[in-house]
């Protein structure tokens, strides 16, 4: 079998060639990981031991949780090892794994939002036969068929990049393996891999916002159709914070990649990830708990136990 590839390691540029940036730097990002890791798994082990959150909604924010934990932990510790070492030098293999895992947690939350939104719809619009609806074989079901989406279009993403031929530069103009940073890269014609890129992606990312927009719309139909003031006030509430992690996660992703190549900033492009790979795992957990009254319960519950 012919081997194509003569490239077997890339260097990454990272964020900035500023040594009196790299230690600030190491910093912060070890200040966000560390509140990333507490928040999430954290949430995880509050879902577990409280037994008044073993319904739909926090099973899949436990999944959440915990997809978010395992995104940021693609990405995060290898940045702060080159910035506390100097080395940014990544194999081969290392670059494919760091994509494949990337894409593969990326898609697995893209569609797990798309099962929230739908579990909201259920809860606001059927209440009456919510628990029959959301069963826990179904919700087991839909959240195993997130990970098989998941590692299905990792897969797609991982041998579309790495099919096409490394033989110029090995210099990845990106703090980690990105597919756009890495395509670049390549001598081979990539026109059909962007295309493949560009066709899987939107699909992924358009039937899942399709899926929100659909439940949502349904959602707020049925607020305006409640007389209680309370009752509009609480339906609300237990969709807001889904809302808000869906903008700014799909915000950022529909900017980065649903572009050609050619029409990419590297500097603005890093920029952007640094948002969606360490920002946005660390503020679902906030933003998922700060207005809701049952983790808050749950977790002083847990506060109480402790002392």
């Amino acid at each position: 079998m012919e081997n194509k590839t003569e490239v077997t390691q890339f260097i990454l540029l990272g964020l900035t060639s500023d040594p009196g940036l790299q230690v600030p730097l190491f910093i912060t990002f070890l200040l966000i990981y560390s509140i990333t890791l507490a928040g999430n798994l954290g949430m995880v082990l509050l879902i577990l031991l409280d037994s008044r959150l073993h319904t739909p909604m926090y099973f899949y924010l436990g999944n959440l949780s915990l997809v978010d934990y395992c995104y940021s932990s693609v990405v995060t510790p290898t940045v702060m090892a080159g910035l506390l070492t100097g080395d940014k030098i990544i194999s081969y293999n290392a670059c494919a794994a760091q994509i494949f895992f990337f894409g593969a947690f990326g898609t697995v939350e893209n569609y797990l939002l798309a099962l929230m939104a739908y579990d909201r719809y259920a809860a606001v619009c059927k209440p009456l036969h919510y628990t029959t609806t959301m069963t826990a074989s179904l919700c087991m079901y839909l959240m195993i068929a997130c990970y098989v989406c998941g590692f299905l279009n990792a897969s797609i993403y991982t041998g579309s990049t790495f099919s096409l031929r490394f033989c110029l530069s090995n210099v990845v103009h990106h703090f980690f393996c990105d597919v756009p940073a890495v395509m670049v890269l390549s001598c081979s014609d990539r026109h059909v891999n962007e295309l493949i890129l560009i066709y899987v992606a939107s699909f992924n990312l358009f039937f899942a916002l399709l899926v929100i927009w659909i439940s949502y719309m349904c959602v707020f139909v049925s607020i305006l159709k409640m007389r209680s003031g309370a009752g509009h006030w609480k339906a609300m509430s237990t969709c807001s914070s889904h809302f808000t992690a869906v903008s700014i996660f799909y915000g950022t992703l529909i900017f980065m990649y649903l572009q050609p190549s050619s029409s990419h900033s590297m500097d603005t492009d890093k920029i952007a990830s640094v948002f969606y790979t360490m920002v946005i795992p660390m503020l679902n957990p906030m933003v998922y708990s700060m207005r809701n009254k049952e983790v808050k319960s749950a977790f002083r519950k847990v506060i109480w136990k402790a002392k």
